[in-house]
């Protein structure tokens, strides 16, 4: 397994990161622990989670199964980098949601709780709060990092400008500031490309492209069709849409001897800002078959034909809508 610093730290990652919102609603407890102990033989140490996994108001169902396998002890706790998730809803108090210094204090609380640790290694900021101040959110986060139970910082969903307002303020703070961002990525959805990949550039903030399989559509969809797997209504819908690409995208695959799932990884691990997808296998067998993008070389002429079927916005703004 490859790893390399996220963002601009010299904190070192797998170049795949496990995603763990299946454990709890798909996948049982005891398949989470296989999983979990099959991805650290596999050299895969970075774990990404979030306080709202689970699905249920406040109960922290994700975190709470991560937090009874890491109090298993076998040097776990020491092998991962742990990511974790702060703004949704975990209760009925108008208090008990996004980005005050109120609720981004007691939810750090409660997730320590839930994981059984007494620090998160990357505490990232689910959405952007449009209605908190930055001088607010990094204040508590400071106030956390100086106490310990936080190491680093990062975003999700953020746009562009709201990643440039954060790091200005953290600058004036002399406070690092975000050294990641977790964003929607992949071959069919490239809006990204736009301003937030540059951005994550320019500010040094390692990307972590969630989706990397557009929810199973770049997966070889239109084969597990024929053979009679059964999909959801909206999968069938966006396999519909998009089925002219999809034929084109998976002929490819075929002509390159890959599978679709390790052609669409490998796209995203072929960009430099990309520091690591998120994976969420469901099952042992979907986290084993992951690993084969990694031993894919992109060529140009795979690269342009991938481009060709999964057109992007057309490079990065404003060059991509004007001159």
């Amino acid at each position: 397994m490859e790893h390399t610093s996220l963002g601009r730290t010299g904190l070192k990652v797998s170049r795949l990161c496990l995603g763990t919102m299946n454990f709890g609603p798909h996948t049982s407890e005891a398949e989470s622990y296989t999983i979990m102990d099959r991805a650290l033989e596999l050299g895969i140490n970075f774990f990404d989670t979030a306080n709202v996994y689970g699905w249920k108001i406040g109960e922290g169902i994700t975190e709470n199964i991560i937090g009874r396998w890491l109090s298993k002890g076998g040097q776990r706790r020491e092998q991962v980098v742990l990511a974790t998730k702060v703004y949704g809803r975990m209760g009925e108090s108008p208090n008990e949601r996004r980005l005050s210094a109120y609720h981004i204090r007691r939810a750090c609380e409660e997730s320590l709780r839930r994981l059984q640790t007494d620090h998160i290694d990357l505490y990232q900021m689910h959405h952007i709060d449009r209605e908190t101040p930055w001088e607010e959110i990094w204040q508590a986060m400071e106030v956390l990092v100086q106490q310990g139970k936080v190491l680093y910082v990062g975003s999700s969903n953020f746009a562009a400008w709201n990643i440039a307002q954060a790091q200005s303020e953290a600058k004036q703070r002399n406070f690092m500031g975000l050294i990641s961002e977790q964003s929607l990525y992949n071959l069919n959805a490239r809006m990204i490309e736009l301003e937030v990949i540059p951005a994550c550039a320019a500010y040094g903030l390692g990307l972590i492209p969630y989706s990397p399989l557009a929810g199973g559509l770049l997966g070889g969809s239109l084969m597990k069709q024929v053979q009679g797997r059964r999909a959801s209504e909206r999968t069938i819908e966006m396999i519909e849409k998009h089925r002219d690409q999809l034929e084109e995208f998976e002929n490819i695959c075929k002509e390159v001897g890959e599978k679709p799932a390790d052609i669409a990884l490998a796209w995203l691990l072929h960009n430099s800002v990309v520091t690591a997808p998120i994976i969420g296998p469901r099952t042992l067998e979907q986290l084993n078959l992951s690993i084969r993008c990694l031993e894919i070389t992109m060529s140009p002429e795979l690269l342009q034909k991938l481009n060709e079927i999964w057109p992007g916005p057309g490079g990065q703004a404003p060059e991509a809508y004007a001159w």
